[in-house]
């Protein structure tokens, strides 16, 4: 796919994790990240052509000081996430979801791309580079002293194989093609009942920070409102009446202090 006016870009999403962000998140063109420890960088996710790969790799060389690539953490499903993996240092583990590797193995779209897409993308001296290592419903990664875990919802929604990458200390979540921010989401791959389910799930991680795969950041304003939200769910369970008091309470505590106004 040709390059967009818009360049992409690297950001520090907490401190020493990264979001890629690629505008404007069109076929083809996917958000990726990146998580610093103390012994390398996760990878999360490559790019779909030799050129942007490359283009991310040097970013996150330039943020990280040329740190070597501890893991290839694979957790989308999608081509368009996967086709710069063999770009990507020899030694690097790569990880996905085990629906993945034989739907991988199986395609043909970098041999020979049909004129599905005006222009056809140019995917550069990319290579299939399946997973070494597969699993079934998750896994906990440690870079560092960050602890990563990798998970599936159990049921397929974009594809088969969809992970979530949650960084329970940061509250950040790389979420992949479950959620495509500003965007038309794609299920033709996977389900529709199950992409909607997805929804649910994800915002049981309550995360602070969310990188689409595709889109901009998708940060929630006003997000100590999950605090009263809270207060309502257990007072809807209780049967009784939400005690306002306690509840604005508790959302300054987590707010560390009064709720922001610009009246």
């Amino acid at each position: 796919m040709g390059e967009h006016a818009e360049a992409a870009g690297l950001r520090e999403v907490v401190a020493g994790v990264f979001a890629w962000l690629q505008p404007d998140g069109t076929w083809w063109v996917n958000n990726a990240g990146a998580v610093a420890g103390d012994d390398g960088v996760l990878i999360v996710d490559t790019c779909a052509t030799e050129r942007r790969t490359r283009r991310f790799l040097r970013a996150v060389a330039e943020a990280t000081g040329d740190a070597p690539c501890a893991d290839g953490g694979e957790h989308s499903p999608a081509r368009d996430h996967t086709y710069g993996n063999s770009l990507l240092p020899e030694q690097t583990v790569i990880f996905w979801h085990e629906a993945m590797r034989d739907a991988l193995l199986a395609d043909r779209l970098t041999d020979g791309c049909p004129p599905i897409w005006a222009p056809v993308p140019d995917w550069g001296d990319v290579t299939r580079r399946v997973p070494s290592v597969v699993f079934r419903s998750g896994l906990t990664l440690h870079s560092g002293t960050r602890r990563v875990e990798v998970r599936h919802p159990g049921y397929a929604a974009h594809t088969a194989g969809d992970v979530v990458a949650w960084l329970p200390e940061e509250r950040v979540l790389f979420v992949g093609d479950l959620l495509f921010n500003g965007l038309t989401p794609l299920v033709l791959m996977g389900s529709l009942e199950g992409a909607l389910k997805s929804l649910n799930w994800l915002a049981g991680f309550e995360a602070e920070h969310i990188v689409p795969g595709h889109g901009p950041l998708a940060d929630w304003a006003d997000a100590e409102r999950l605090v009263l939200n809270l207060h309502r769910a257990y007072a809807d369970a209780a049967g009784g009446e939400v005690d306002l008091i306690a509840a604005f309470g508790d959302a300054m505590t987590w707010n560390s202090g009064p709720l922001p106004t610009s009246v």
